[in-house]
């Protein structure tokens, strides 16, 4: 049997792919509602796909619990934040987990890290949780890093097709994990060594994250002269061996916006290029703001209340907020003692700012300028509703006579 500990955006897909694909799965998480949501026979998020694997692993006899289970194999899921001032992994959830799960698992469990930490992360902080519960590493408990490699809006989709890394002490060990991710796992799967497992997911995303910066630091430098950085872009991308990004007006989600800091922190003399990288990133949602100003100025607006956000998620076509750019935007609107821009997503349907609409047509007819901040399909099959607004499109999807860009 498998204990999945931590029943979040990675952990719940991971334990229902599981349990679909015939392995014995309990799914424990501390947060008693989400448990009782789950046992109730209902996902806590949407993505698609889902809900047909939920129904799939709960025939196959899934089980949810608050409660840590006696087995032989856990599988730890938690998240793992940034300390915003030091850079640094924050691993008080994996340490936090790892010593519940040493209460109860017995001797020759292995113990199966999937959060993404920095590398070294395991060497400074579980192994010491598991020393300091009695166990030696190696003969009673045997430790993996496993991270995940999957994307919100296509979860299901990559769990069963991406590339996996399994990291182990001992390779006899990671070829066993290996086998339990092989039941639902197409893709390669390839053994290495914790660290390397470590930082080969740290890696991968950070990559991303310096390859979204140069597009961002692009969009700049071409509004600061009055160049068309999509043409420019479109025009660059024609050779063969140059492929930049589209800017954006910032980055979020749990990875991305979270993972290169990580290293950062770690190696603050050596992170140059990935510190000033992840700064360009984070100040695009100021960037956005200050537009948006300007166009308010060019088009004599003078009523912030008439100024509406469309999409609060961090991505498109999604209910993930995480590390959104723009709660990052209001947050920072709200620092200059300002107030008022209203705001609405298709895929949020609880109030968790103020001024939120629930309605697409109430939400345009309550605003003179619209500021496409996520490119959910909602807003691109209807264009229409945009003629006579003034529009900042963030992602260069709108085809209007006189539409705004970052």
């Amino acid at each position: 049997m498998v204990n999945v500990i931590g029943l979040g955006y990675i952990g719940l897909p991971t334990a229902l792919m599981m349990a679909s694909h015939g392995v014995e799965v309990i799914g424990t998480d501390y947060n008693k509602e989400l448990v009782a949501t789950l046992n109730a026979g209902r996902t806590t998020f949407k993505e698609e796909g889902l809900d047909e694997l939920f129904n799939n692993a709960v025939k196959a006899g899934i089980k949810f619990t608050t409660e840590y289970q006696v087995t032989d194999t856990y599988i730890v899921s938690v998240p793992t934040p940034y300390d915003k001032f030091s850079k640094k992994v924050d691993a008080c959830y994996v340490v936090s987990a790892i010593r519940d799960v040493m209460k109860v698992c017995p001797k020759g469990a292995t113990v199966v890290v999937e959060s993404t930490v920095s590398p070294g992360t395991i060497d400074r902080f579980v192994r010491p949780a598991v020393e300091d519960a009695g166990f030696v590493i190696g003969k009673d408990i045997n430790l993996v890093h496993a991270p995940e490699r999957i994307i919100p809006g296509n979860m299901v989709f990559e769990l069963l097709h991406n590339n996996r890394t399994i990291g182990a002490d001992d390779r006899n060990i990671g070829e066993k994990v290996k086998a339990l991710y092989s039941s639902f796992c197409q893709g390669e799967i390839v053994v290495t060594d914790i660290r390397t497992a470590e930082m080969t997911k740290v890696v991968e995303n950070t990559f991303r994250a310096v390859n979204i910066a140069f597009a961002n630091e692009l969009a700049k430098i071409c509004r600061h002269d009055n160049m068309d950085v999509y043409e420019i872009i479109r025009i660059c991308n024609m050779h063969p061996r140059v492929n930049i990004l589209q800017p954006g007006p910032g980055v979020g989600g749990h990875c991305i916006s979270v993972d290169p800091w990580f290293l950062v922190g770690d190696y603050p003399s050596l992170a140059k290029v990935i510190d000033e990288s992840m700064k360009t990133n984070d100040a695009m949602p100021d960037f956005v703001l200050n537009r948006i100003y300007e166009i308010m100025k060019e088009k004599g607006l003078s009523d912030i209340g008439r100024v509406g956000l469309y999409g609060l998620t961090y991505k498109e076509n999604v209910d993930d907020m995480r590390e959104s750019p723009t709660l990052q935007l209001l947050e920072s609107q709200q620092r200059h003692l300002a107030s008022g821009l209203k705001v609405y997503d298709p895929f949020i349907k609880k109030d968790v700012v103020a001024n939120q609409y629930h309605n697409l047509d109430e939400f345009i007819d309550s605003v003179d300028l619209v500021v496409i901040m996520v490119k959910h399909n909602e807003i691109k099959e209807n264009v229409e509703k945009l003629l006579g607004k003034v529009v900042l499109d963030c992602h260069n999807i709108i085809a209007l006579p006189e539409v705004y860009h970052i």
